[in-house]
Order: structure tokens, then sequence, then C-alpha cells
């Protein structure tokens, strides 16, 4: 059986929780949280990821930076990048897109949505 990382980088406890309730439905998924960019490029550096739920609005750095940085890096351009945000108006979707964000996810968040999102952007039939 596959393994797919996933990692969640998201300030609030709650949503990070919320979020992987809804990735755990996929077979084979490990999730590992981080509280904000700094937290997520760490994790990032020390393992492979094949997914990443980014928020926009943490602190230290936010998810935009995050996603700009991700797509700057050799190293982890590929891997595909959702970004959940409570942020709903149409230039944040497109700044967020622009910068390389696959996908862009406004809470609150139905699980279903991730994971119909989680399992596309993963290649899971």
């Amino acid at each position: 059986m596959s393994e797919y990382n996933v990692l969640i980088v998201e300030d609030s406890p709650t949503m990070r929780q919320l979020i992987a309730f809804a990735l755990k439905r996929i077979r084979g998924v490990r999730i590992v949280e981080a509280n904000d960019g700094v937290d997520g490029l760490k994790k990032l550096s020390a393992e492979r990821f094949d997914l990443i739920l980014t928020d926009i609005n943490m602190p230290i750095m936010d998810g935009l930076k995050l996603v700009s940085l991700v797509r700057n890096d050799a190293n982890y351009r590929s891997i595909p990048i959702v970004v959940i945000t409570t942020e709903g108006a149409q230039e944040d979707r497109e700044r967020a897109l622009a910068l390389g964000a696959n996908d862009y996810i406004t809470k609150p968040i139905q699980p279903t949505k991730i994971l119909e999102v989680a399992k596309g952007l993963l290649r899971i039939v």
C-alpha cells in the first residue's frame, strides 16, 4: 500500500484537526502538522511530502509567502499546494493561484471538498 505524506500548515489547532479528520479518510495517508509557514518550511526540509495544505493568515510567515518559497525551490516545486482560508475575495484567490497554489478552498471548510481536492491532486481514483 502506498503512503501519502501530507503537510498541514495552519495556526489554529481546531482547523488542523478538522482538515486532518477529512484527510484520514484516504487510505495510507500520513499527516504532519505545522503551526505557521516557518514551521512548515522546517518540516518540508526534513522529509518528502506529496501534498501541502496551508492557511493564508498565520503569524511569523503567512501562507502566500510559503507558497512563493515552495514554488521557487527546485526541490519542492512539484508538490501540489492547496490554500484553505477565510479570505474569500476573488483577488486573494487569484493571487494565491498566481503564486503557484493548485487549488483554493474558503472556510468554513467542507470535509468532502477537502477530500475531493486532495484525492484529485494525489491522483487517487
